[in-house]
């Protein structure tokens, strides 16, 4: 159960505090798409997450778009916000993030992965040993498939919530 726990819990990632994660060395930020950075109806980035990632980048830090989105899904976001794209992901396996950091060069210490579920986003983030951020997902809608994950999710939420691991609505850094 415990590879569902994130390490870090926000509502959102404006609510996120970039300046601790730079504190504790982090360089490089893994942002899921779908419901992390946009809902599904959005096909390109908003001007409030254009700012965001402008803000992020003045900070030094690198911004990865990992989905498991396709690329043709991704790339409006990948342009528009002028960041570097890993899509097709395949959450929760560690294949491709482990090629992301090998490729970028960063240490395990260095990368935090941001997104919406616990099932594929912190699953995956933990089990590559690196810094795992939930926040709340953005829109109800999802991808069809989406609805199996999000019914194992919640199961997994009462266990966790039952040996007081997690609980949603209690966020923490």
């Amino acid at each position: 159960m415990e590879k569902y726990v994130p390490d870090i819990y926000q509502k959102s990632i404006y609510t996120i505090n970039y300046d601790t994660l730079l504190s504790r060395g982090i360089k490089c930020l893994l942002f899921d798409l779908d419901n992390t950075l946009a809902p599904l109806k959005e096909k390109s980035p908003n001007e409030k997450l254009k700012k965001l990632f402008a803000k992020l980048k003045e900070q030094g830090f690198k911004m990865i778009i990992f989905t498991n989105s396709p690329k043709m899904r991704a790339k409006p976001f990948m342009d528009g916000l002028q960041v570097d794209c890993c899509a097709c992901a395949k959450k929760p396996s560690t294949r491709k993030l482990l090629s992301v950091i090998k490729l970028y060069k960063y240490n395990f210490s260095e990368v935090a992965i941001i997104g919406d579920s616990m099932i594929d986003d912190i699953a995956c983030g933990n089990g590559a040993e690196i810094t795992t951020i939930l926040v709340n997902r953005i829109a109800k809608r999802e991808y069809p498939i989406a609805w199996l994950k999000r019914r194992y999710e919640k199961r997994v939420l009462k266990k966790l919530r039952d040996k007081d691991l997690f609980t949603r609505g209690r966020y923490y850094e």
